[in-house]
């Protein structure tokens, strides 16, 4: 793991150090109609953490040290644990760089022998930056906890050591090159990334529930190019040829998605703020892999981490094949430089699919956005583009319990209210999936208050067919989540906050239950000159079908020094 902290350590560095956002589209039409504006430039970023107005940078390294009581409110054990930790928050909003980053270390010391896994690394980094004219620079990197197995247990503490939970990294950078050349616009984008997860709890698992393998590590590439001309300067409409491939590799039984694809798309006005949209093209994606070995009863054959020893002798197998045409057609709507709406209709993977995006600046500090989308995706992939998805400003807690990073990022701006994580985190999978989902984030601050609130439902179809008893082919898991937040300055040196979430996941198998979770949490801070107190509440709650539900509660105390 040292040289996985030293990466993770790197593109942290790279976020305070380096560095206009850039959007990598497969698929699709990002061209805009003559007469119907645009969405206008981001407000200036911020962050609650460590603040930062227009030109400036701020740094904020801290150490904390607290103490942690878990109770298990249905008669179980109650844990104590005390903790050393040590993190930075910092954020940069200049006329060439957009950036936040947020980490902590922490080291639990227990009690007792009954409590372990005592590291966690929790962060988020996302930075955009121009280097050149026409040629800027995008990164990110994510490091949380996770529900591991969908089918298992859904404790909403995530950052103890829990049944069914993994620490994961996920990082990605690359490369975007926008400009025009008289009538044409030409656009490229490369981005590399890598994730990794470790090894989750132990149990959570209903009696007579297939073991899934664990997840291990993966490296992913996608390079996109596009050219094009815009409304009424060649021709009444608008086109744009694109194209694009992706490929990540991963070790586990040596997994391989491709997805390369052509297109040709057309942007028609029909009025000063409404265009159809339209585009035809050819894509192949191939996901495959290698057999696992099995023992001589035929069960697969894993290693101590529960991972499959990969079959190095057997022939690569085709998991899942999309070969043809596609296309698809629909609307956008922009009757103001603050609201945005395209939606469209088609025909993809051999079935019917739907896409669309919907945004609402109301304010500098107000925003709203709305996402369906249908793809076929990677852990890996889908986990490291919702990652690009999130904003550059975002709002951070000190409170480590409330699902940070986990589930809902909420922005400080209404040009980028945020994005949610719960479409990919429901749980980690080893195969390719079709995913099929809406989500809807609401950010927004007032004065002295900020307030933030995001629901989603996404419903995923598994490619893996050479893994018998252990990857379900064609079943279709599916999952509802919602996520509110709310701050509140008291004084020039207090604050309270409160976060409450809720999910459902439905694995969809007949050897599997539904699993609710949910939780709140809620905390006061303090501050005396450089050292800062916090005292946090929490009440978590599970259950596995008709399973007794699983009760906690979390109460913590500690202190920070700022330097």
């Amino acid at each position: 793991m040292s040289g996985l902290r030293s990466l993770l350590a790197g593109a942290g560095l790279l976020a305070v150090a380096c560095t206009t956002p850039a959007t990598a589209q497969i698929g699709g039409v990002d061209a805009q109609p003559a007469g119907i504006p645009d969405a206008g430039s981001p407000a200036p970023s911020s962050t609650s953490a460590a603040p930062a107005s227009r030109g400036q940078v701020a740094v904020q390294p801290y150490v904390e040290v607290g103490q942690v009581l878990l109770a298990d409110l249905k008669g179980g054990d109650t844990v104590t644990y005390s903790y050393l930790a040590a993190g930075v928050d910092a954020a940069a909003a200049t006329a060439r760089t957009q950036a936040q980053i947020s980490y902590r270390y922490e080291r639990r010391i227990p009690w007792n022998d009954d409590f372990g896994d005592s590291d966690v690394h929790t962060g988020l980094a996302r930075v955009a930056a121009l280097v050149a004219p026409g040629l800027s620079v995008e990164a990110g990197a994510l490091a949380t906890r996770t529900r591991s197995n969908i089918g298992g247990a859904a404790p909403g503490l995530l950052s103890g050591d829990n049944d069914n939970v993994s620490q994961l990294y996920a990082v990605y950078a690359g490369p975007s090159y926008a400009n025009s050349f008289g009538a044409l616009n030409v656009g490229a984008d490369y981005r590399i990334g890598y994730t990794k997860v470790e090894v989750p709890g132990a149990g959570g698992l209903t009696p007579g529930q297939p073991r899934l393998d664990n997840y291990d590590r993966s490296i992913g590439h996608l390079v996109t190019a596009r050219v094009g001309t815009s409304p009424g300067t060649v021709l009444p409409v608008g086109l744009t040829l694109s194209g694009g491939y992706v490929r990540e590799d991963a070790n586990q039984l040596d997994q391989r998605f491709e997805d390369g694809y052509g297109r040709l798309d057309a942007l028609l006005p029909v009025s000063p703020y409404l265009a159809l949209q339209g585009g035809i093209g050819y894509e192949k994606l191939t996901s495959s892999s290698r057999a696992p070995l099995f023992t001589q009863d035929g069960q697969p054959v894993v290693d101590g981490n529960g991972r499959f020893v990969t079959d190095k002798s057997a022939p690569r197998r085709v998991d899942y094949r999309t070969d043809g045409v596609y296309f698809d057609a629909g609307v956008v709507w922009r009757p103001n430089r603050r609201t945005s709406v395209s939606a469209a209709v088609g025909r993809r993977y051999d079935s019917t699919y739907y896409v669309g995006q919907a945004t609402w600046a109301a304010s500098p500090s107000v925003g709203v956005a709305v996402n369906v989308y249908d793809s076929v995706e990677t852990f890996g992939h889908q986990l490291r583009d919702s990652l690009g998805s999130l904003p550059t400003s975002f709002i951070t807690a000190r409170d480590q319990y409330s699902q940070q990073f986990n589930g809902c990022v909420f922005g400080t701006t209404g040009a980028a209210p945020g994005a949610c994580l719960n479409r990919v985190l429901q749980s980690i999978s080893t195969a390719t999936y079709r995913t099929r989902g809406v989500e809807g984030i609401v950010s927004a601050t007032r004065g002295l208050t900020s307030y933030g609130l995001g629901v989603g439902y996404v419903n995923r179809k598994l490619y893996s067919r050479y893994t018998p008893g252990v990857s379900l082919y064609g079943l279709e898991d599916e999952s509802y989540y919602a996520q509110a937040f709310f701050g509140r300055r008291l004084s020039p040196v207090s604050s309270v906050d409160a976060n409450i979430f809720v999910n459902y996941y439905d694995p969809a198998s007949r050897l599997a239950e539904g699993v609710w979770s949910y939780g709140a949490t809620g905390s006061y801070n303090h501050a005396f000159g450089r050292v800062s107190t916090i005292a946090s509440v929490g009440i978590y709650s599970f259950q596995i079908g008709d399973f007794d539900s699983e009760l906690s509660a979390q109460v913590l105390l500690a202190a920070r020094y700022t330097f």
